[in-house]
């Protein structure tokens, strides 16, 4: 262990009534660090606001370990115990992690390492990348891929699990970034990691393992609530912040504004969708010539399917080469038999209303649902077909398989 006057690396960990886990876990990360970490470390336990007796087991382990302090925030919110106490800080670089300890601690080196070596501003443990291995509950698992697409379709957040809680921030560009973070609970992560994100830091990711806290004390309805509160504050406030000095600071270079660079990929994407329309068009009257209505409406539809996503693949979202171009062209057939069944559905019911309707009013509601087939095309493309890290399925673990994986380390 090295040991340069203050601690390399500091370890919040925010805890509000845990007097039953508080001791053996915060004696598991002390054992840890003092085996198996190669850097100078300190845990720091942040009371805020518990009223068992978290606070008296803190002290005597904090008496007891040596490289454990605790403090008193008197008021409850995650948020700030960790603003409070990053704020104070010697340490080079600061990290948190739940007091449950659901990551892995093999994860902490890859965490912190990259901050150290200053290649990255800010890191996070991601639950949601290829190579995490994930075991919780399905309504946990739902709401965590639910709030981080959503995240991405509002904020245009590029980074993939905005609230494991497991994370680590340089200590100089942590002295930047936290006057501008207003929120004092849940939303914190969130808010820290969009403010970096949009100052153009270098935010690395680690895919952890992760076992879900079947006594979790999370509330999760008021969570959720609280979380779509900050996303519309965010949203109404992100353009005002003196982001451009953090990014000065760092020397990052200068980055689009997500919201222009949005608007632009709008606009190309439409352009795209014009084009496919006109091509869909004709090729429905080609082939209606000689085809069933649904029949020509279908080959029309997969034949421009094809082509628009390609177009998009190349010229909306930037994507080049052959790498994964097959998995992204069987993404956009699926978002295509939705638009399918848009238009189908469409089709059948102008059918069942005018027995042999003429093809000018066949073409205007086909053109009418195939323009509300493509928004719901956009959002897919956008979160999702040339999404690399968004599996098709969760990748999870048996819990037996996660016992045996935490004896082997």
């Amino acid at each position: 262990m090295q040991n340069s006057g203050h601690p390399r690396v500091e370890i919040v960990v925010p805890v509000r009534n845990e007097e039953n886990d508080l001791g053996p876990n915060i004696r598991r990360l002390r054992e840890f660090l003092d085996t198996a970490f190669p850097f100078d470390a300190e845990v720091c336990i942040a009371d805020n606001g518990s009223t068992d007796a978290t606070w008296e087991i803190g002290n005597l382990l904090s008496a007891e370990l040596k490289g454990v302090r605790i403090t008193r925030i008197e008021l409850p919110g995650r948020g700030r115990a960790l603003k409070q106490v990053w704020s104070g800080s010697t340490a080079d670089v600061l990290a948190y992690m739940d007091v449950d300890l659901s990551t892995n601690l093999n994860a902490l080196l890859p965490l912190v390492a990259p901050l150290l070596a200053g290649h990255s501003d800010v890191a996070i443990g991601t639950r949601l990348a290829r190579g995490s291995r994930v075991v919780r509950r399905p309504k946990r698992e739902v709401i965590s891929r639910g709030y981080n697409l959503l995240l991405r379709a509002t904020l245009s957040a590029g980074f993939s699990d905005a609230q494991c809680g497991f994370k680590a921030i340089r200590a100089d560009v942590a002295r930047e970034l936290l006057p501008l973070v207003e929120d004092t609970g849940w939303f914190f992560d969130t808010e820290l990691l969009v403010l970096a994100e949009r100052a153009g830091l270098r935010i690395h990711e680690v895919p952890v393992d992760w076992v879900d806290d079947l006594d979790s004390r999370v509330k999760i309805a008021q969570t959720v609530m609280d979380d779509l509160r900050g996303i519309v504050r965010l949203n109404r406030t992100l353009g005002r912040l003196p982001l451009e000095p953090v990014r000065q600071a760092f020397g990052r270079p200068a980055i689009a504004d997500p919201r222009t660079a949005l608007a632009f990929r709008v606009l190309r994407f439409a352009g795209i969708g014009v084009l496919s329309t006109i091509t869909y068009a004709l090729l429905y009257l080609l082939l209606r010539q000689g085809m069933p209505a649904q029949v020509a409406n279908f080959s029309a539809l997969l034949i421009t399917a094809v082509g628009n996503t390609a177009l998009n693949r190349r010229i909306t979202f930037g994507v080049r080469g052959v790498e994964n171009r097959g998995r992204h062209h069987v993404r956009g057939l699926l978002t295509f038999f939705i638009g399918w069944s848009v238009t189908a559905s469409s089709l059948w019911l102008l059918h069942a209303a005018v027995a042999v309707p003429a093809q000018a009013v066949e073409i205007a509601v086909l053109t009418i649902a195939n323009l509300a087939a493509t928004v719901v095309r956009f959002s897919l493309f956008q979160t999702w077909v040339f999404d690399d890290d968004a599996p098709t399925l969760p990748t999870t673990l048996e819990p037996a398989a996660v016992l045996e994986h935490s004896r082997s380390n």
